[in-house]
């Protein structure tokens, strides 16, 4: 095996009483506590040997023992947020009094916006990705030099050099996420509400309960950075990977497919339905308004037990003005 950096992966601290948003870190809680698996890093961290994930909000590692944890590593990459980002470059200043040599990179949307202006914040930060990360920060990784890293902006004599773009990630170049244990998600055993995404574009999460009571994955691909949906999973990958997730953990109750357009094709939630069915599992998801009685008994024979359906407003206008392509007859049938 080729020498590969050691590598932390790290989802930073937030502020206090931060209930984990959706991949965010809003300085908002809620009624329910509420943490989502940071599924943007745990991509790379399945193609880094060696590497470690670490969520600190929801794992209650506060800065200072973050800052001890950084002192063990050659490689960080830290998920930056426009939110936190002030509070991000404040904890790497300290990270690097502690380790000097300790190479950081910023991936998220906001180096991605903003790369520039990400540089230009810090001296620490060695680059910023722009676009989907996974393959740039594992090349990093695994010792290639930027000046031959799609994707990357990074300062080269005095001045900061953009890369060229990235490839879109397809399905075929998506890497097996890391496993992480000890997230609670309790938006649907302990309440029915919860918020509609502001895009009918593919999401991408798991995420593991503490007790193991559900679990939750996508059936299609992921949100991208660039507004282009990525590669759509097959419906045999899907189902294969559920059977994995059944063997995996026998303890479970439900399985929740947190994919904000999981019906929007009716052949394709035709097919996944009777490919559920014989896995008597139970399962629920997220879902458009626009599903005909066909598809959501299908859905139910393949073990369906709730949809949390996007109805977005009951006013005409509104949802014109929103461009989601439904209306109120719609979410009336539904």
């Amino acid at each position: 095996m080729p020498d590969v950096m050691k590598t932390l992966l790290l989802n930073p601290p937030s502020f206090e009483n931060f209930d984990g948003g959706a991949s965010s870190r809003w300085p908002a809680t809620r009624e329910i506590e509420s943490y989502w698996y940071p599924v943007w890093l745990t991509y790379p961290a399945g193609m880094i040997p060696g590497s470690r994930l670490l969520d600190a909000s929801p794992h209650k590692v506060n800065w200072q023992q973050t800052v001890q944890i950084c002192k063990e590593y050659e490689f960080l990459i830290l998920f930056t947020s426009t939110v936190g980002f002030e509070s991000d470059v404040k904890l790497i200043r300290k990270i690097k009094e502690t380790n000097p040599s300790l190479k950081i990179a910023f991936v998220g949307p906001h180096g991605h916006i903003k790369p520039d202006e990400t540089l230009n914040a810090s001296e620490d930060i060695d680059f910023v990705t722009r676009g989907e990360f996974d393959h740039s920060v594992v090349e990093y990784a695994h010792g290639k030099p930027l000046d031959g890293i799609a994707g990357v902006s990074y300062r080269k004599d005095g001045k900061i050099v953009h890369n060229a773009e990235t490839p879109a990630v397809t399905h075929g170049r998506i890497g097996r996420p890391a496993v992480c244990h000890g997230y609670l998600q309790g938006a649907i055993w302990k309440s029915s509400a919860t918020t509609c995404h502001s895009c009918c574009t593919p999401t991408c999460r798991s995420i593991r309960r503490a007790d193991a009571r559900r679990f939750v994955l996508s059936a299609c691909g992921r949100r991208p950075f660039r507004g282009t949906p990525g590669g759509r999973r097959s419906t045999e990958n899907v189902a294969r990977e559920v059977k994995q997730a059944l063997g995996y953990f026998p303890q479970m109750k439900e399985i929740f497919f947190d994919d904000d357009t999981f019906n929007i094709r009716k052949d394709r939630v035709l097919d996944l339905s009777a490919k559920f069915k014989p896995l008597k599992f139970q399962w629920s998801s997220t879902a458009r308004v626009h599903s005909d009685y066909e598809t959501v008994k299908a859905m139910a024979d393949g073990g369906a037990r709730l949809f949390i359906v996007g109805f977005e407003s009951g006013e005409p206008q509104i949802l014109k003005n929103i461009k989601k392509g439904a209306t109120v007859e719609m979410g009336a049938r539904s």
